[in-house]
């Protein structure tokens, strides 16, 4: 997934500007793909230059909408249907597990220990934004509920592992 295309994505459900486009990453794509403010302004440039989006609306302080265009609607498309999205497989986490003999059994399991924390943390986050959100039954809801479940099923099982993998660890070293 790239930042362009979360961008069409968003603009093809409605038109809109920088700051609101800004608002629904936080309550919505931030936890599958963050963008910070400049990030996505830079990224509208580069759509409305490329002629994937145009500005339909001008408002006070230089504000701007912006609405998809038909390229951009058959980019968004021809994205969605790609036969084989990347999926990112590095993971600094796992990374390290591969090299626990170098640290001490204590400092080892509590590597592990701390990823279940933290994986229990990002989950609990997730719960709470599960609550938080407006849910309606328009198309970003919908799918925003999908994505945060999937966040839920991945850190719960990311916490379920690390904890295996400290008692694992424990006993291998233990012996």
């Amino acid at each position: 997934m790239s930042l362009r295309h979360a961008m069409l994505g968003l603009l093809a459900n409605e038109p809109a500007s920088g700051y609101d486009l800004m608002k629904r990453f936080e309550t919505s794509l931030s936890n599958a793909w963050p963008a910070t403010q400049s990030q996505v302004y830079g990224e509208l440039a580069k759509l409305a230059k490329a002629g994937l989006l145009e500005v339909c609306a001008e408002g006070p302080r230089g504000r701007k909408e912006y609405a998809i265009t038909q390229d951009g609607r058959a980019e968004l498309h021809r994205w969605l249907t790609e036969p084989h999205p990347d999926t990112v497989r590095r993971s600094e986490a796992l990374l390290r597990v591969f090299f626990l003999n170098h640290l001490t059994p204590l400092e080892a399991v509590t590597y592990l220990t701390g990823e279940a924390e933290r994986a229990a943390g990002q989950r609990a986050a997730l719960a709470e934004l599960e609550q938080k959100v407006d849910w309606g039954d328009d198309p970003l809801s919908v799918n925003g509920r999908l994505a945060i479940e999937y966040g839920l099923r991945f850190t719960a099982m990311r916490e379920e592992w690390a904890r295996w993998a400290a008692e694992e660890l424990a006993k291998a070293r233990g012996k």
